[in-house]
């Protein structure tokens, strides 16, 4: 079996993921744009959860950008302490919010995006698909670097930056957009670290459940 390349038909194996979590609202619990980029940036190398939490005081002090660009670093921090690496991060939000300063000024494709501090392809991905904007890239978090790899769709990378690559050469760019999202999902719920096999709509097509656990 050609569990690499092109010829795997990965779109037709991977249908059953797509189906179940197209559309699914990332776990970040953001209200519009605005609150997405935010939470988008404090959650490199933190938790989604930990990001939800802080949320409702941070929006409710700041509900806007244009009131973000105002503020100072001071003032900000505190919002945000409890958040990994929140010096620098506060930095970057700030430094965003004074260079786009309005809600409806803020871009929607890659170039512009990942040119703001604090966002790289993965964030810009996401806030890309989130916004129903066209794909241009395949978001590649934590879930999809362990996942994709352990199904066959790539060989294993520890850079989500290659791994996106890899999956953008494997995967046609039509289920770009969802595909990110999808098995990010299946690694959440499902394909854990101690994988749940029994449970995988996509078992049947998976490497992993082929050659390591039937």
């Amino acid at each position: 079996m050609d569990l690499f390349g092109e010829t795997s038909n990965w779109e037709t194996k991977l249908a059953p993921i797509l189906e179940k979590y197209k559309g699914k609202k990332h776990p970040l619990d953001y209200q519009n744009t605005y609150q997405l980029l935010v939470m988008v940036v404090l959650s490199a190398q933190d938790s989604d959860a930990n990001i939800n939490k802080i949320a409702p005081a941070l929006f409710e002090k700041y509900p806007t950008l244009n009131s973000l660009s105002k503020t100072d670093s001071e003032t900000f921090i505190p919002y945000i302490s409890k958040v990994r690496n929140y010096p620098t991060k506060a930095q970057w939000l700030l430094e965003i919010a004074k260079t786009i300063k309005n809600d409806k000024d803020i871009p929607l494709n890659m170039k512009e995006l990942t040119a703001l501090k604090g966002i790289g392809r993965k964030s810009a991905n996401v806030i890309l698909r989130e916004t129903n904007k066209p794909a241009e890239g395949i978001i590649a978090d934590l879930h999809v670097i362990r996942v994709a790899p352990r199904i066959g769709i790539i060989k294993e990378a520890k850079d989500g930056i290659k791994v996106e690559k890899d999956l953008m050469q494997v995967l046609p760019k039509n289920i770009w957009s969802e595909i990110g999202m999808a098995i990010s999902f299946l690694g959440r719920e499902t394909c854990r670290p101690k994988p749940k096999c029994e449970e995988c709509l996509i078992a049947d097509n998976c490497q992993y459940y082929l050659t390591e656990v039937i």
